[in-house]
């Protein structure tokens, strides 16, 4: 088995682990921000609704989500299941928006009160304070913690494999049953490596840009 085959077949898992991360991001991050306001919220019990989903999903594992969002259907209800991807996407975008969206509200919460005020004096919307004054700074200081989220959703990639999604992981362990090599599996993680290598540049550069924020 040749370095080359191995590294066309790594690759073909390794596209599917980039579709479930990015496609992840590309909801997650947002939702998080809408589920930030909601744990934000005066109406108390839309506050505490909203708290105590984020409390679940984040205090139970990813792995039992990807089993019961996959399973979960047809067991209960004999509806028809998601197709595994779409169970993948789903599992991982409700995760990831929880946690993403206890950064989004340490970062605003933690915004001095005085620059809300400040903004209102000079006549400013609730809005155009948010946007102008409020979301720049929040940036600034929610990037090192997502950082670390979205460099941790790279490596959980790898577990929708429990429902039998060919990733990368997949791919690699199939080589131990079937050639009785154990080395693509090891190799897979140089994949891992140089992704993750790449955003924590890509994250370096972004905490750099925004430097002159002091807060």
């Amino acid at each position: 088995m040749s370095l080359y085959n191995v590294t066309l077949r790594l690759l073909e898992g390794f596209s599917v682990s980039f579709q479930l991360f990015f496609g992840t991001l590309i909801f997650a991050i947002p939702l998080g921000l809408i589920i930030s306001f909601g744990s934000m919220s005066r109406f108390k019990p839309l506050r505490w609704l909203v708290r105590t989903y984020v409390w679940i999903i984040r205090g139970t594992p990813l792995m039992l989500q990807l089993i019961i969002v996959f399973y979960g259907p047809g067991l209960m209800w004999n509806a028809t299941a998601f197709s595994r991807m779409n169970a993948a996407f789903l599992a991982f975008i409700i995760n990831y928006s929880a946690y993403f969206s206890e950064i989004f509200r340490g970062g605003i919460e933690g915004i001095p009160r005085g620059q809300y005020e400040a903004g209102q004096v000079l006549g400013m919307t609730k809005t155009q304070i948010f946007f102008r004054v409020v979301l720049l700074q929040v940036v600034k200081r929610i990037v090192p913690p997502m950082s670390n989220e979205i460099i941790t959703l790279v490596k959980d990639t790898s577990l929708a494999r429990i429902i039998a999604i060919q990733e990368i992981t997949w791919l690699a362990q199939e080589y131990i049953a079937s050639q009785a090599i154990i080395w693509p599996l090891f190799y897979s993680g140089v994949f891992y490596l140089a992704f993750c290598g790449i955003l924590t540049l890509l994250f370096g550069y972004i905490e750099k840009r925004l430097s002159y924020f002091r807060v």
